[in-house]
């Protein structure tokens, strides 16, 4: 792996015939990412999750790797768009109110066979049956556990608020609801434990909360894989031809794989890299995905100002969510700007070191998001650009 400054020389090389602002994948780092999901998965393939791409063309070349297999996508749009560009395998992760989607999923033979929508509640087949237009297609339905780890008699709630089906019995009721009821079939069951993949066990500086978090990861691992065999059992005795069951994320890859209930393992944000996956003791990655703004102004000693850089992440807001200055190392936002919409003052001694033109590369703190901010990446091996690739912003397709 190169030091950061061999990196940003050869990211200046590569692009020097480029205008900022501009993205750009380091595709080395791509594929060795690529290889450590693989390997953390211990056999079980990866679903790509494509909020964590955005991009067609990369979405390809990771489900080219061996051990990879399958889409989890996050817009019913998306799933079909994906569907018809010749992916044959696409989760949609969560669930949808796109009736115009829905009728075309259920009046195309193609689609209906290659998509698999996800429900958590009877309604949710209610709005699909509506939504058919006369389509008598079998739509592939899988069903999702809440994974959130419950304290205090569920005083406590520790994980993200998404499925309403908790205990074996509840998943196991709608499992049948869903086999009794013409034109839907299960096909799969989700657990995605976003407190434990998704939140980062070793904060720089914060020793106590690191702890904190590993305890609690611990404790909800521990109650999840038991609860989740228990769910699987129960559903699979409603569905004995149950296809999948798919858990995980990108910071949970080898706990998750090991558990024998669950068949795949679903990850994305691993590919890249961001900021947020700095943080993690069970594995580490190399940055992939980064930006680039230029420096068009010098303000004072110490101080530089780039265009534009006002790219936040979703979520909780909060200074995790901002992009940080990754090279040259030792810049920082002025905390009374930030990252500006138009411009970003930049301080550190390294300021001193830029002139006009010159860019400062960042990293963006969740994976695909940046990609909404541009319509195309740039693929870089060693100090050349090799190819470049349409984002989905690039192909006209903004799905959230």
């Amino acid at each position: 792996m190169n030091s950061p400054a061999a990196d940003r020389a050869r990211y200046d090389r590569a692009t020097a015939h480029l205008d900022a602002p501009l993205a750009v994948v380091d595709l080395d780092a791509f594929d060795a990412n690529a290889d450590d999901l693989v390997r953390r998965a211990g056999g079980k393939p990866v679903r790509v999750a494509s909020k964590s791409v955005r991009c067609r063309a990369l979405l390809e070349r990771v489900l080219a790797r061996p051990g990879f297999a399958g889409i989890m996508s996050y817009t019913l749009a998306e799933s079909l768009w994906l569907a018809r560009s010749g992916f044959d395998d696409v989760l949609l992760a969560y669930p949808s109110a796109d009736r115009g989607g829905f009728g075309e999923l259920a009046n195309d033979a193609k689609l209906a066979a290659a998509v698999t929508v996800m429900v958590d509640d009877p309604a949710q087949l209610d709005l699909i049956d509506a939504a058919r237009d006369g389509g008598a297609e079998v739509i592939r339905v899988c069903l999702e556990l809440d994974t959130a780890l419950h304290l205090l008699g569920g005083r406590i709630r520790v994980g993200a608020r998404r499925s309403p089906l908790r205990e074996p019995g509840q998943l196991a009721a709608l499992a049948r609801t869903v086999a009794t009821r013409p034109g839907f079939r299960v096909v799969g069951l989700m657990a995605y434990e976003g407190h434990v993949a998704g939140v980062g066990d070793a904060l720089a500086g914060r020793p106590l909360r690191s702890r904190a978090i590993r305890l609690m990861q611990g404790a909800a691992r521990r109650e999840l894989a038991a609860r989740r065999a228990e769910v699987v059992r129960a559903v699979r005795a409603v569905v004995p031809d149950l296809e999948f069951v798919n858990g995980g994320g990108t910071g949970s890859v080898q706990h998750t794989a090991a558990e024998d209930a669950v068949t795949e393992i679903a990850a994305g944000s691993g590919l890249y890299v961001p900021r947020l996956f700095d943080n993690y003791t069970s594995f580490s990655g190399r940055p992939a995905a980064l930006f680039a703004q230029p420096v068009v102004r010098r303000p004072g000693v110490g101080v530089v100002t780039v265009l534009g850089g006002g790219y936040p992440a979703s979520g909780a807001a909060g200074p995790d969510r901002l992009p940080v200055p990754y090279l040259p190392q030792g810049l920082r936002y002025d905390p009374q700007e930030g990252a500006g919409e138009v411009q970003t003052p930049l301080l550190g001694g390294p300021a001193d070191d830029l002139l006009i033109g010159d860019r400062v590369w960042f990293r963006h703190a969740k994976a695909g998001e940046l990609c909404e901010r541009f319509d195309t990446l740039h693929f870089v091996e060693g100090d050349r650009v090799t190819g470049t690739a349409a984002t989905y912003r690039g192909e006209g397709r903004t799905f959230l």
